[in-house]
């Protein structure tokens, strides 16, 4: 069974940074499945925000490309969201997200971000 924590959300001033975690387990998952950051603000849709391939190939979407940085820590079972230059606009209920090539997907709680002054 995939199991993914997340943490580190917080409450940040506009232009702060934050640094998200999901924890993963079993330690197989990043060998497996490729894994994402998601977010859902009030009244939208959940979005993806930055994905990582089991080969290590990143994307991101536009608007925080350049301002966000995914990071993939094996030997940890971790992966980070480094979060810099943050909007109200990022305000929103981040998710970490397992997906395989057999379309079985996983999530996590959540862990809420506000930027706010």
């Amino acid at each position: 069974q995939v199991q993914l924590v997340e943490s580190g959300g917080a409450l940040v001033q506009p232009g702060g940074s934050l640094t998200l975690s999901c924890a993963v387990s079993p330690p197989s998952v990043f060998r497996i499945y490729t894994t994402a950051w998601y977010r859902q603000a009030p009244g939208k849709a959940r979005e993806l925000v930055a994905q990582i391939t089991v080969g290590g190939g990143i994307d991101y979407v536009d608007s925080v490309k350049g301002r966000f940085t995914l990071v993939r820590e094996s030997a940890k079972n971790t992966m980070y969201l480094h979060m810099n230059g943050l909007k109200p606009e990022d305000t929103a209920v981040y998710y970490c997200h397992a997906k395989n090539l057999g379309g079985f997907e996983y999530w996590g709680q959540g862990t809420q971000v506000t930027v706010s002054s």
